[in-house]
């Protein structure tokens, strides 16, 4: 059972004018970003999940490392923050961090275009989507993160509460916006069709948020996340057509990288069969791994897995330095959402990674990266690998 009301963990900060701020918390001129979607997103979204142990030990969060990374993310204008309960103690590490910027950074200067994304629903131990779990969480973010309204608030992997209607929870779901499109509940005449009970705790919980955005005003917009596509585009469509209003966002992860690019198939489903307003994609590097060192208990069946571990080893050729494959990844995930009008949400730690990633877009957004031939062959070499063994835009089951 989650207790809202217990004491948080102390994170002190030093007085501002004691946090160094030196020539590398400062933005290179040139990569500060410009360019927005549709909805007034910036191309780059924080992903603070990194505030937590999670990814980072207990001295780099409790430092003021978050508060530098975060200050330069503002400071080149990635100005949306992505957090959730369920990422430990980011809340109150954002939170401190935010509060202590307000003189460069007030809240009130951002309200139109600096965002603050909020997960809800999903703790540490469990899932809740009551109404009463969740107006007590969104009262406890709100105390943490100091502020006395959140831009956006998404219900958390929603697959692991609603009927996920998968024929097959793993493999290459882009049939389900054709020939198997019954099995995945995506016929016309089937809109609007609960399957379970659980289908029902997704509508009551939704309910919650848009009477939390409708009537109160403590919440901009309202949105769903989760993994699977054909599930999260059900479900936008049920909630459209039971509770007569459109999601104002959706968030996928892992579906739009080197190894599985398939929302770029489902992205154009979401606005004229369910009136979402906004698809987000996270996780460039999906989940580590497209890394030298990806997560010993990544979900990826082996065959992926050791795809990936070969995509390193022939990165080596053209960057020895380990950084090869990360930062192709983040280039093709830059490269196609900019194509598609979505925002990426990318796991930001350090002073380092903000810099690179805003230079990756750089050279997307601005030096045309995307249309280089050596890149697109670097990009064709590491798909390969995944279609030789045909995983190719396979999506693994959720764990």
């Amino acid at each position: 059972m989650v207790h809202f009301d217990a004491p948080d963990p102390d994170y002190p900060l030093p007085p501002i004018n004691e946090i160094p701020d030196e020539d590398a918390d400062k933005p290179k001129e040139a990569y500060k970003l410009t360019s927005t979607t549709l909805n007034g997103f910036p191309a780059i979204i924080f992903g603070a999940a990194t505030f937590s142990r999670i990814y980072n030990e207990t001295d780099h969060i409790s430092g003021v490392t978050p508060l530098r990374a975060a200050r330069l993310a503002l400071r080149y204008g990635i100005n949306v923050f992505d957090t959730s309960p369920f990422y430990g103690d980011s809340e109150i590490i954002l939170g401190n961090a935010l509060r202590a910027l307000g003189h460069e950074f007030p809240r009130h200067s951002y309200t139109l275009v600096r965002v603050l994304m909020h997960k809800v629903g999903r703790y540490p131990t469990e899932f809740d989507y009551t109404p009463e779990a969740i107006e007590s969480s969104i009262a406890r973010s709100l105390r943490r993160l100091h502020t006395d309204y959140l831009d956006v608030v998404y219900l958390h992997d929603v697959e692991f509460v609603a009927d996920e209607k998968l024929p097959r929870r793993g493999g290459n779901h882009v049939p389900a916006l054709g020939e198997e499109r019954e099995q995945y509940g995506l016929n016309e005449n089937q809109e609007g069709e609960t399957y379970t009970d659980k289908d029902h705790k997704i509508l009551s919980a939704v309910k919650k948020l848009f009477e939390l955005r409708d009537d109160r005003g403590v919440i901009k917009r309202v949105g769903i996340s989760g993994f699977p596509l054909p599930t999260l585009l059900r479900l936008a469509i049920l909630i459209q057509k039971r509770l007569g209003k459109p999601l104002d966002l959706v968030m996928s992860y892992c579906h739009l990288t080197l190894q599985n690019s398939t929302l770029e198939q489902f992205k154009s489903e979401f606005g004229p069969r369910a009136g979402v307003k906004q698809v987000v994609t996270a996780s460039p590097i999906a989940m580590s791994l497209l890394r030298p060192s990806p997560l010993q208990a990544h979900p990826a069946p082996l065959e992926i897995r050791m795809a990936a571990m070969r995509a390193v080893q022939l990165s080596e050729e053209w960057d020895a330095s380990g950084t090869g494959l990360p930062d192709l990844a983040l280039q093709y995930t830059f490269a196609r959402a900019r194509e598609i009008g979505v925002p990426v949400a990318v796991g930001l730690s350090t002073l380092e990674e903000v810099h690179a990633s805003v230079k990756a877009w750089h050279k997307v957004d601005v030096e045309g990266l995307a249309t280089k031939e050596e890149w697109s062959a670097r990009v064709k070499s590491v798909q390969d690998l995944f279609r030789d063994v045909q995983m190719l835009d396979y999506s693994w089951a959720t764990p």
